[in-house]
């Protein structure tokens, strides 16, 4: 199929490498350095198991594309969705599968009310990467597995299936989920819990991967996340916290969240919808979240609203 990936960082970045590797027609959408550096060197991946770079891969930025892909994966920020509305709607039509990989749970939904031609599925991602410099991508671990799916009450097509079956060919984890929803939420009972005690902390994954009062605020945090998806309907099917924690323990540990990395440098974030859309649903739901409460209630009084 013919892939463009709005959004080069560590995710899109790193599906644009492998899915290009493998044989793949990939476009990538990036801006400045970054884009200029794919164009000039292709892009580099460099993972704790093998560093490859791909050459072979189109990058250009958003006025500079002019077709419309088979999938169309969006890996850019929470905050960033409403400026790519118009770049989506002109790049998909009716046969146009588009693939959300956000950290914040129910992008797809939103999405696919802006756009009612395509077909928006859920997804989320686990990966610990970001752009270590202009045309380069550090994976900080080798676990790399996109999960997506069509929401209750949206059809499945054949594309889905051959989605599943291209990341895979180019050696990503990728699972068609027919629980998307819970899927999804099962990623952010991870990152929402990480990114709200690393930013408390102000720590990397390696303060987490010890035993502690700050792994512990973070297992905390991870039950109530728990509780909250048994009330929304659900339930998560694994242990959570012993699932989570493998993943936590994978990463090498110099790991952070991308809202970590966003704050300390100064840059906007996801901040409301990993810390305080949490608290919004306890409300919703009923469930008590005193951990959140008291992590967000820190951070208001240190960063603001």
């Amino acid at each position: 199929m013919k892939y463009a990936i709005i959004g080069a960082g560590g995710c899109g970045g790193s599906i644009g490498a492998f899915l290009a590797e493998a044989g793949q027609d990939v476009t990538l959408i990036a801006r400045g350095e970054h884009l200029a550096a794919i164009r000039e060197h292709g892009i580099c991946v460099e993972s704790p198991s093998r560093t490859f770079t791909v050459t072979d891969i189109k990058a250009v930025d958003e006025a500079g594309y002019a077709e419309i892909p088979d999938v169309l994966f969006v890996c850019v920020k929470g905050y960033s969705i409403p400026d790519i509305i118009p770049f989506l709607r002109e790049h998909s039509d009716a046969e146009t599968l588009i693939v959300p990989i956000l950290n914040i749970y129910g992008t797809g939904a939103k999405l696919q009310q802006a756009l009612p031609d395509a077909t928006v599925v859920d997804g989320c991602i686990y990966i610990a990467a970001e752009i270590k410099e202009p045309g380069v991508i550090l994976q900080k671990g080798d676990i790399f597995r996109i999960v997506f799916g069509a929401r209750k009450g949206q059809a499945l097509c054949r594309k889905m299936f051959l989605l599943e079956q291209e990341l895979k060919a180019a050696g990503i984890d990728a699972v068609l989920s027919d629980q998307i929803e819970r899927d999804a939420f099962q990623k952010y009972a991870y990152v929402s819990p990480m990114a709200a005690c690393g930013l408390y902390y102000d720590a990397t994954a390696e303060v987490f991967q010890r035993a502690g009062e700050e792994r512990m605020l973070l297992i905390r945090c991870m039950k109530e996340i728990d509780a909250l998806a048994t009330a929304m309907g659900i339930p998560f099917l694994v242990d959570i916290e012993k699932t989570n924690l493998d993943i936590l323990d994978a990463l090498v540990p110099e790991a952070s969240t991308s809202m970590q990395r966003d704050i300390w440098a100064g840059k906007p974030s996801e901040i409301d919808g990993l810390l305080y859309e949490p608290l919004r649903l306890g409300e919703q739901y009923g469930v008590e979240m005193p951990n959140y409460e008291m992590i967000v209630k820190v951070l208001k009084e240190k960063y603001g609203e």
